[in-house]
C-alpha cells in the first residue's frame, strides 16, 4: 500500500487531498486510478485508510475509510546528533535512523569534521537529507517523517537541547556494556531521548568535557570501534528492542 504525508489542513470529515509534488507521483508515475487504496499520515501521527476517489493535474481527492492513531511510532522520542561525516554517508545514516523510528536528526559541526559546509552548500544538502527522510518513512510506514534539522556547532546544540530527559554519547573511552545496559533500562516510554555521534575523527577532548559538563553520558557500544555510520544505527536499534518488548 503507498503511502502518503498531508498537513492536517487537508483532512476533512471524510476525505483528504493531496496536493504538490505527490500529485504528479500518483497520476504519472504511479499511475493509481480511483478505487485504489492508500495510507495517508498528518503531522499529528494519525493514520488514514483509504480509497482515491478522483484524481486532477492539481490535485488528489481520497475518501477517509478509517483512522488509526500512533501505530508505528516509538513510545519515546529519540534525537540522534550526528558529528558531519564525509562524502555521502550522511543520506544512508538517514535513511537508515528513520526506519529505525528517529524522531528528529541534528547535524552537528565537530572539531574533527573533515566536511565543512557553506551556507549554500548546507541550504542544498538540508533540502536534499529531508527529501530522503521523506522517502524512507513512506517506505517504513512512519506516521510522521522526522525533521532534519540545519547544521548546528557543537555548542549550539548542547545548548539548544538542554530539555532533553537524557542525553547519551557514544565514546570509546565510557565504562563497559553494563553501565550501557543500565541507561538503556532506565530509559522510559514518553522520555526523550538524545544519542550523540562523533565523526570520523571522533569527540575532541573539549567537545567531551562540555558534553558532560552539561550532563551528556558518555556510553560504550561494544569493545571494538565501530563507524560514524555504524555507531548511531547500532544505539538506535538498542533503544528500539528496549522500548518495543
Amino acid at each position: 500500500m503507498y503511502h502518503f504525508f498531508v498537513s492536517s489542513h487537508q483532512i476533512m470529515e471524510n476525505n483528504v487531498t493531496i496536493e504538490g509534488t505527490d500529485v504528479n507521483h500518483i497520476r504519472n508515475v504511479l499511475r493509481l486510478k480511483p478505487g485504489e487504496i492508500i495510507l495517508i499520515s498528518d503531522e499529528t501521527q494519525t493514520d488514514y485508510r483509504c480509497e482515491l476517489s478522483e484524481i486532477t493535474s492539481d490535485s488528489v481527492t481520497a475518501s477517509i475509510l478509517s483512522k488509526e492513531q500512533d501505530n508505528h511510532e516509538l513510545p519515546a522520542r529519540i534525537y540522534l546528533f550526528q558529528g558531519l561525516p564525509k562524502s555521502d554517508k550522511m543520506e544512508w545514516i538517514i535513511q537508515k535512523a528513520v526506519e529505525l523510528g528517529v524522531y528528529q536528526i541534528i547535524p552537528v559541526s565537530m572539531k574533527n569534521c573533515v566536511v565543512k559546509l557553506d551556507s549554500k552548500k548546507a541550504d542544498s544538502k538540508l533540502r536534499r537529507w529531508n527529501a530522503i527522510a521523506e522517502s524512507a518513512a513512506k517506505q517504513s510506514k512512519r506516521s510522521m517523517v522526522p525533521q532534519i534539522t540545519p547544521v548546528q556547532t557543537f555548542s549550539e546544540a548542547v545548548s539548544s537541547y538542554s530539555f532533553l530527559s537524557k542525553n547519551l554519547m557514544a565514546y570509546e573511552n565510557a565504562r563497559g556494556m553494563a553501565a550501557t545496559k543500565e541507561q538503556m533500562e532506565s530509559i522510559k516510554p514518553g522520555m526523550q531521548i538524545g544519542i550523540w555521534i562523533g565523526p570520523e575523527g571522533g569527540f575532541d577532548p573539549k567537545e567531551v568535557e562540555l558534553a558532560i559538563q552539561h550532563t551528556i553520558l558518555p556510553i560504550s557500544l561494544g569493545k571494538r570501534i565501530l563507524r560514524t555510520e555504524t555507531a548511531g544505527i547500532t544505539a538506535l536499534s538498542l533503544l528500539m528492542y528496549h522500548l518495543e518488548i
